[in-house]
C-alpha cells in the first residue's frame, strides 16, 4: 500500500519499491522522446534540488517555477523538489516576449516570491533582455535564480525530509483570468491527495491505465491530471508540449495509438481541431482502440463535437462510451464532478426560452432551437455540489438553474493574501445552514437526476431586452452561420450604451478566408442569425484577424478582455460594423418576438 500522507511520501514510496518504472516520458516536439525518468531517477533529482533550494530559502518561502514548454522532465522534478524541501511552489507561464516579460513582476509581488527556478537555456535568455532592456521588471532582476537542470545530483544525500504535513501548503495555482485578474488558490497536500484518489476512481484507472496529457503543467490540468495522477495511481505517462499540437493536431492522435494509451483529453476546442485539421490519409494509420477515457473539460462540452468526433474516429477504433465529461476548477485543486465511466454522456434538450428565465425545461431533441447541455456527472467521494439562488443564497429545485456551490476535501484553502475575496468565495453559507460553508464557483448550472449541467459564468452573463443571455450560445449561434468565421475563436459580451446593455461580437476570421473576404456579408449573417436564433440584437460587430482573440493560458476566451478591447479600439479587427442607434423598429419586432413566444 502507497503511504500517501504527502506527496513526498508518495514518490518516495514509488522510488522505493518501483525504483526503475519508467514515470514520465517526454515529447518535446510531439514525436520523439526527448526525455524520460524512473521514479527512482525522479526522487534523486528531487532531493538534490531541495537541497540547493534550502542553501537560499526557508521552507514556506515561495518559488517561482518558469520552465519553457519543452522543459517537462525538468519541471517535473523542480515541482517535486520544492515539495521535498517544503518550499511552496508557485508555477508560470514561460513569457519571452519583451512586452510580456515585465509581468513576471506581478506574480513576483503577488505571491511574495524569494527565488525563481527554471533551465539554464531560459535563464540565460531572461538575463540578455534584462541587459538589454534595463527599464524593464526590478523585481525579476533582484530575484535569485536556479537552473535546475545543472543541479549537482549527488546533493540528494544531504536531503533531509522536511517537517510537512496533509495540511501543508504545496502549491499556489493562479487562476486563468479569464474573467478578472489572476489570484493564487492556496492548494495543501491533503487537497492533492484527495482529488487525485478522486480522479482514479471516477476516471476507472487500474494497473494497466496509460496517461497521455499535452495541456501545460503550469495549469491546474495539466498539473494534477498530467504529473499527480499518473504519480499517484503509479501509471506510466507520455507528455506532450502544447506548442506541438497546436502546430500539428495529428500528434496528439498519434502518440495515443503510438504507446496505446487509455487516459487522454482536453478542452472541447481541441476535439474541434481534431475533427477540422486531421486528413483521411492520417486518420487511416490509426488505432485508438486502446483509449478509455476521452476526458473533456477546462470549457462548455458541446454535444455536436461528442457526435462529430465520434463518427470522423470509430473507424479508427474510437468508442464514443469513452468520452467523459468533467467539471472542475483550480479553487477545487482540479476535479470537482464527472460521469461514471464507460457510459456516454447523457445529453439533456432544453427550451432557449425558459433557460434565459433561469427554468430547466426539457424538450424533444428535434425541437426547433433546443439547446442541448452535456451532462458533466456527479461528485465523488463525499463531496457535494448544490445549486443556489446566488442572491438569496437559498438553494435551488432540479428545474431551476443557479450558481454552483461545491465543498469536499478538494477545495483549497483560499487565494494567497486576498482574505476578504477567501471569505466571500471558499466560505459562503446558505441561510438554511450556516454551519457548513461552501464554495461558490461562480459558474451557473442545474442538477438534473443527479447530474450536473452547466450552462454558463454570473461574470460573463447578459441581460438583454430583460432576458438573461449566455454568451457561449451565441457563440455557437455565430460561429456556424458562415463558413469564413473561425469555430470556437469567437466572444459574445455587451457593452454599456445610454444606460443599456448592448450585445458585441467579436470573432476570428479564418486564415484562408482573409484576402477575399465579404465582411458584409459575413456581418449580415451574424446579425440575421443571432436575431433569429437568440432573439438578440447585434449592436457592434468586429471580425478579427486570424490568431488575435485573447486567450488564458488553457484556451479559454477571455471575454472580458475583448470587451475591455473593444472599448479602447485594440482590437486586432478586419473589419467592424456599429449600429449609430437602434431603430425602433428593431426594438418592437425583438420585444414581440420575446413575449409572444
Amino acid at each position: 500500500m502507497v503511504n500517501n500522507s504527502t506527496t513526498v511520501n508518495v514518490l518516495l514510496d514509488r522510488s522505493a519499491n518501483q525504483p526503475n518504472q519508467i514515470a514520465y516520458t517526454f515529447l518535446a516536439d510531439g514525436e520523439h522522446e526527448s526525455g524520460s525518468c524512473t521514479y527512482q531517477e525522479l526522487d534523486f533529482q528531487a532531493r538534490a534540488i531541495a537541497v540547493q533550494l534550502l542553501t537560499k530559502v526557508n521552507p514556506g518561502d515561495r518559488a517561482l517555477l518558469v520552465y519553457p514548454y519543452t522543459a517537462g522532465i525538468e519541471f517535473i522534478a523542480a515541482f517535486l523538489g520544492c515539495l521535498y524541501a517544503g518550499v511552496i511552489a508557485v508555477t508560470d507561464y514561460p513569457r519571452q516576449h519583451i512586452k510580456s516579460l515585465s509581468q513576471y513582476q506581478d506574480r513576483i509581488i503577488d505571491c511574495q516570491a524569494a527565488i525563481a527556478l527554471t533551465t539554464q537555456g531560459f535563464v540565460n535568455q531572461v538575463k540578455e533582455k534584462l541587459i538589454t532592456n534595463p527599464g524593464i521588471a526590478l523585481k525579476l532582476k533582484a530575484l535569485p535564480w536556479i537552473a535546475t537542470d545543472k543541479v549537482d545530483v549527488d546533493l540528494a544525500k544531504k536531503w533531509q525530509q522536511p517537517d510537512i504535513n496533509g495540511d501543508t501548503l504545496a502549491y499556489l495555482q493562479y487562476t486563468s483570468g479569464s474573467t478578472g485578474k489572476p489570484k493564487g488558490v492556496m492548494v495543501t497536500h491533503d487537497n492533492i491527495i484527495h482529488n487525485s484518489e478522486v480522479i482514479y476512481q471516477s476516471f476507472g484507472h487500474h494497473k494497466c491505465s496509460k496517461v497521455l496529457m499535452w495541456l501545460p503543467m503550469f495549469h491546474d490540468m495539466g498539473l494534477i491530471g498530467g504529473v499527480m495522477q499518473p504519480l499517484y495511481g503509479g501509471l506510466p505517462a507520455v507528455l506532450m508540449s502544447p506548442i506541438a499540437l497546436a502546430q500539428k493536431p495529428f500528434l496528439w492522435l498519434e502518440a495515443i495509438s503510438k504507446y496505446k494509451i487509455t487516459t487522454s483529453g482536453g478542452p472541447n476546442f481541441a476535439y474541434d481541431l481534431l475533427c477540422q485539421k486531421v486528413t483521411d490519409e492520417q486518420r487511416a494509420s490509426l488505432d485508438l482502440s486502446s483509449w478509455e477515457v476521452a476526458f473533456s473539460g477546462a470549457e462548455p462540452v458541446r454535444a455536436e463535437t461528442l457526435a462529430k468526433f465520434a463518427e470522423l474516429y470509430q473507424p479508427c477504433g474510437f468508442k464514443k462510451e469513452a468520452f467523459y465529461p468533467c467539471y472542475g476548477m483550480a479553487e477545487a485543486t482540479l476535479f470537482i464532478t464527472g460521469i461514471d465511466p464507460q457510459e456516454y454522456p447523457t445529453i439533456a434538450y432544453l427550451e432557449p426560452k425558459a433557460l434565459t428565465e433561469d427554468r430547466v425545461v426539457v424538450v424533444a431533441k428535434d425541437t426547433p432551437n433546443a439547446k442541448s447541455v452535456v451532462s458533466c456527472g456527479h461528485t465523488w467521494l463525499g463531496d457535494e455540489v448544490i445549486i443556489v439562488d446566488p442572491a438569496t443564497k437559498i438553494e435551488l429545485h432540479q428545474d431551476r438553474v443557479g450558481e454552483i456551490w461545491t465543498r469536499g476535501k478538494n477545495i483549497g484553502k483560499g487565494y494567497w493574501q486576498r482574505e476578504e475575496q477567501t471569505a466571500s468565495t471558499f466560505r459562503e453559507t446558505l441561510a438554511s445552514k450556516p454551519d457548513q460553508t461552501y464554495l461558490r464557483t461562480g459558474d451557473l448550472g442545474f442538477i438534473k437526476d443527479g447530474e450536473l449541467y452547466i450552462t454558463g459564468r454570473i461574470k460573463d452573463m447578459m441581460i438583454l431586452w430583460g432576458r438573461n443571455h449566455y454568451p457561449q450560445h451565441i457563440e455557437e449561434t455565430v460561429e456556424s452561420c458562415h463558413r469564413a468565421l473561425r469555430p470556437n475563436h469567437g466572444a459574445a459580451f455587451s457593452v454599456d450604451v445610454g444606460g443599456e446593455e448592448q450585445l458585441v461580437v467579436a470573432h476570428e476570421i479564418n486564415r484562408t478566408d482573409l484576402r477575399k473576404l465579404n465582411a458584409e456579408e459575413v456581418i449580415g449573417a451574424i446579425r440575421l442569425a443571432v436575431g433569429e436564433q437568440n432573439l438578440a440584437n447585434v449592436f457592434a460587430v468586429a471580425l478579427l484577424k486570424t490568431g488575435s482573440i485573447p486567450k488564458t493560458s488553457s484556451g479559454k476566451i477571455q471575454r472580458r478582455t475583448c470587451q475591455s478591447m473593444f472599448l479602447d479600439g485594440s482590437l486586432n479587427t478586419v473589419a467592424q460594423w456599429q449600429q449609430s442607434e437602434i431603430p425602433d423598429t428593431d426594438i418592437t419586432d425583438l420585444a414581440g418576438q420575446f413575449f409572444s413566444d
